[in-house]
């Protein structure tokens, strides 16, 4: 049991930081990947040089704007906010860690309480500024993604559906799924990637 919860960790990591949309992310990983889907579809319109639709409805500035700020605003913001705990004393006093070890520690906390359930380090201490931060997360991290994905729904739901034709994207294939793998990596994974080399990657390599 405890070799199965260690070799589970690093693949819940990986996932948190990506957003919950590779894997049992029930709740904001299924709108979390809604939002790459309309980003990939709009890709693909542009590289076939076609309007894109997703289930039979054009997808336009307005929706691809709201996904963007969707599938960006929790990375950017737990960033943010991990930037904001190593750069002030008060956000200091809450690493026990110094180094790579306690970035990752702030790094793993805020991103952690914007996705998923706010769990942290051991070293990662609960005093009042970080946790006023973590909440700034918890609830942000809930709710603009939410509230965005709501604005798509009503967006669509107001659009005519358009039968299927000759020249639309076909959305349940291979060619799509490796599409939106390669939109997610490009997208969750390059925002998160440098402030992983300044962490838990060379903390790994020391």
């Amino acid at each position: 049991m405890t070799r199965s919860r260690r070799s589970a960790a690093p693949s819940r990591s990986f996932n948190i930081f990506f957003g919950e949309v590779i894997w049992g992310g029930v709740g904001s990983g299924l709108y979390g990947m809604f939002f790459y889907i309309l980003i990939a579809v709009f890709v693909a319109g542009l590289m076939v040089g076609r309007t894109p639709e997703y289930l039979g409805k054009k997808i336009e500035a307005r929706e691809i704007k709201l996904a963007a700020v969707g599938a960006l605003f929790v990375p950017s913001m737990a960033l943010i906010l991990a930037g904001i705990s190593v750069v002030t004393h008060a956000g200091l006093a809450s690493m026990y860690n110094t180094g790579a070890h306690g970035f990752t520690e702030a790094l793993y906390a805020y991103t952690s309480q914007a996705n998923n359930n706010g769990s942290a380090f051991a070293g990662y201490s609960g005093l009042p500024f970080a946790a006023n931060l973590g909440s700034v997360a918890l609830y942000l991290g809930r709710f603009v993604p939410l509230v965005t994905a709501l604005a798509v729904g009503g967006a669509l739901a107001g659009k005519k559906t358009h039968p299927e034709s000759a020249g639309t994207f076909k959305t349940d294939g291979p060619t799509f799924a490796v599409l939106l793998v390669a939109i997610i990596v490009l997208t969750a994974g390059l925002m998160i990637f440098p402030a992983l080399t300044l962490g838990p990657i060379v903390e790994g390599l020391s």
